[in-house]
């Protein structure tokens, strides 16, 4: 009879963090990123980095955000996406929504107080819709705007509209598998029938003058927007950091080995009797969400949003941004998007000095998508991993 103390010991599973190192050094790393910032900032710190600087910083987390989703959905499915940004604009619009309305609502109830008699809700109603209507030609809200009342609402939609959009468009795609290329163009076409319904000034949505004026939240306008773009910053941190940690987890274990066998060989994964169209449905539908929450966040901090931010080409740049970064590896997505953005802010406002060759002088304004293509595909031919890959190869040798 054996003996308890001559029994093999057996192991204890290893914890989620354990087995996902690069989740606590990217929280650590963001943490400490976050309250770098916050403690340089005019709102909360010595204010050596400007009101503008923090919400630049804030809108590239949320790029980097719809950078994870985008690897998730292309870097471990196999699905190249090139619609993504569309479903990040239709948060922005959900979001944007309610931000006009209610800011129009306050000013056309402050101008209506004096009257000698109160306007009716109807009354009101119409006042609203033609201050915010007026610039199209129309006086009335359209039916897509019949929830921009209520903020829980509209950030309901935030959820449900990309969310159920992926999930008809995907099971309409996947079922008849449709794959490479051609679903490329399929989503491709979505993005850019999107674009050309919101252009029109009678699709509800103000057409090619979008929604503006987001960057004034409604009963906050006695803060300053230090203070604000700082509460956004803060929010983008912490759905970044919140997304990461999800998507890790979803990734991991079998359900991860099965998406990642999809990427590598379809045929032989429906072969083993998985129901291939579910898993690339199910994370069809939760990236196409994550990127809706990533655009609710950030069209407060640009302050507009119109129907050219949802053209197949935004889409495009997503795609290079995780290609560059890296893709398959969640924080290369990150990588990717964070400098791509920063060094797009720099060369595009005037940060970078042009460059006088005496015959014609560079404007990075002009030559910055130049450069950018340049670099993709120099990253392709060099280091087709991605820069995440120089990573993977620091650590491996130093362990």
């Amino acid at each position: 009879m054996t003996r308890p103390s001559d029994a093999t010991p057996t192991s204890k599973p290893r914890s989620f963090i354990a087995n996902n190192p690069s989740v606590l050094w990217f929280l650590l790393a963001l943490a400490l990123f976050t309250l770098g910032v916050t403690a340089l900032s005019e709102a909360t710190g010595s204010g050596v980095i400007s009101t503008s600087f923090v919400k630049t910083l804030g809108k590239t987390l949320c790029l980097c955000l719809i950078a994870i989703a985008m690897d998730v959905v292309w870097g471990y499915c196999g699905i190249l996406s090139l619609g993504h940004f569309a479903f990040f604009g239709i948060g922005g619009y959900a979001i944007g929504m309610w931000l006009m309305y209610a800011r129009t609502q306050a000013i056309v109830v402050e101008n209506l107080s004096a009257s000698v008699i109160p306007p009716t809700p109807a009354e009101l109603s119409d006042a609203i819709a033609s201050q915010i209507f007026g610039v199209v030609g129309a006086s009335e809200f359209p039916a897509i705007w019949a929830f921009s009342h209520s903020l829980v609402l509209q950030l309901a939609m935030v959820v449900l509209i990309p969310g159920l959009l992926a999930l008809v468009f995907g099971w309409l795609a996947f079922r008849s598998r449709v794959t490479g290329v051609y679903l490329s163009i399929l989503t491709q076409a979505m993005t850019l029938a999107l674009a050309l319904y919101l252009f029109q000034n009678d699709s509800g949505l103000r057409g090619n003058n979008g929604l503006s004026g987001l960057q004034n939240i409604p009963g906050f306008e006695q803060v300053p927007q230090a203070q604000i773009s700082m509460a956004f910053f803060w929010a983008s941190a912490v759905a970044l950091g919140l997304g990461y940690v999800m998507f890790a987890w979803v990734l991991r274990g079998k359900f991860g080995n099965v998406i990642r066998a999809i990427r590598d060989d379809e045929a032989r994964v429906r072969f083993l009797g998985y129901h291939v169209e579910s898993y690339k449905l199910f994370i069809f539908t939760l990236t196409a969400i994550v990127a809706g929450i990533a655009g609710a966040l950030y069209y407060p901090q640009a302050g507009i949003i119109n129907p050219g931010e949802v053209a197949p080409i935004a889409s495009i740049y997503l795609a290079v941004w995780v290609a560059i970064g890296g893709r398959g590896r969640l924080y290369g997505a990150v990588i990717g998007a964070a400098l791509v953005s920063l060094l797009s802010s720099w060369f595009t406002g005037g940060g970078a000095p042009a460059i006088n060759l005496g015959f014609y002088t560079i404007q990075w304004t002009d030559w910055w998508l130049v450069l950018l293509g340049f670099s993709f595909v120099a990253v392709t031919l060099f280091f087709p991993g991605g820069i995440g890959s120089l990573f993977d190869k620091l650590v491996r040798r130093s362990s």
